[in-house]
This record gives structure tokens, C-alpha cells and sequence, in this order.
């Protein structure tokens, strides 16, 4: 009985050993040792582990960035706006919100709020239903895109949450809009 264990487990050990690859036979593999260099142009390869709040954070002393953060990225614009009394989405809109929805799909593990808001014109009831309409607007266009229903949640904030309080037309533009939060930002 204890040869046929010993000979079960020598056999199990053989069977998860694998050949080498040529690069570790013979020829030496050639890497970078200078610490966070990097080719010009080319994207960050810094290594990232999985945190609380917002997407991938960075493992300390490396250089990547939470693409969410960096203004560089089309993560970084949050707003979508709208014109009067309407929630339709512009087609200036779209590369961002496609960035949104490719980013939700590849990190099943993300959530979003969207925030539907409107100007002050109208009454606070009306406000209410068309902030939905907007935040539910985005959502719907995020699901089609690719990213997942349980992802994204909506609210409509009405005219309650104002970027600009002047009564002119300029300002009014700003708070038609809907805004996109991942998790730890709601």
C-alpha cells in the first residue's frame, strides 16, 4: 500500500513538471534593469492589484495610473449634457461613453451610478422625471456598448444639484447633464 502511494505521488510530481522553453534551455532572456524606464510612447507596464474603491491601484513604487484619474484619458469625463427639455444623447457624446462601457466590461467587479440633473426651468415633479429619463438614457447606451446591467444604477437628482446658480442660458447648459460615478465616489 505505501509503494503504490509512493508511486502515485512520484507519477503525480512527473506528470506537473513540465520541458523547458528554448528561452530558459539555453538562450538567456535580455531584460530592462533600469528602474521605471520605459520606451517613449509606450504604455505603462507597472504591475496592479485590485483595491477598494475605484478600478486597479497601483502597487507603490511603480508609475501606472488609474486610467479613471488621468485627464489624459476619455475615463476622465464624467458628463454627459444634453439640450433643453430633452434626453437624447449627443453623438459628440459617444467615444466617451464607449470608453465608459468597454472599461465596465472588462472590470466585472465595477459599479456605476449615473445622475441625471436638470436646469431650474420646469417644475420640481417634471425635473425629477426627465433627470430619470437622462441617467436612464446613458445607461441603456453604456448595456448596449457592453457593459452589464447589474453595473449601473441611475438616479435623477433633478434641478437639486446646480453646477451654476446664474439664470442665463450658459449656465443652464451645465446642469443639464447626466454624471457617471464608479464605486467610492457615491
Amino acid at each position: 500500500m505505501k509503494n503504490a502511494i509512493v508511486l502515485a505521488l512520484a507519477a503525480f510530481v512527473w506528470a506537473c513538471s513540465s520541458e523547458p522553453t528554448l528561452e530558459q534551455a539555453g538562450k538567456p532572456s535580455v531584460e530592462e534593469r533600469t528602474p521605471g524606464a520605459l520606451k517613449p510612447g509606450a504604455p505603462s507596464t507597472a504591475p496592479v492589484r485590485p483595491g477598494p474603491g475605484v478600478g486597479a491601484q497601483p502597487i507603490p513604487g511603480t508609475r501606472a495610473v488609474n486610467p479613471l484619474k488621468d485627464p489624459n484619458s476619455p475615463l476622465s469625463k464624467r458628463s454627459v449634457f444634453y439640450d433643453y427639455d430633452s434626453d437624447t444623447i449627443k453623438d459628440e457624446y459617444r467615444p466617451t461613453i464607449q470608453a465608459h462601457a468597454k472599461y465596465l466590461a472588462d472590470h466585472g467587479n465595477e459599479k456605476m451610478l449615473i445622475q441625471g440633473n436638470c436646469d431650474e426651468r420646469g417644475s420640481r415633479e417634471y425635473n425629477i422625471a426627465l433627470g430619470q429619463r437622462r441617467a436612464d438614457a446613458l445607461k441603456r447606451m453604456l448595456v448596449l456598448l457592453g457593459a452589464r446591467e447589474n453595473q449601473v444604477d441611475t438616479v435623477s437628482l433633478g434641478e437639486e444639484k446646480p453646477r451654476c446658480t446664474e439664470q442665463t442660458e450658459a449656465c443652464y447648459q451645465q446642469n443639464r447633464r447626466s454624471d457617471m460615478l464608479y464605486s467610492g465616489e457615491f
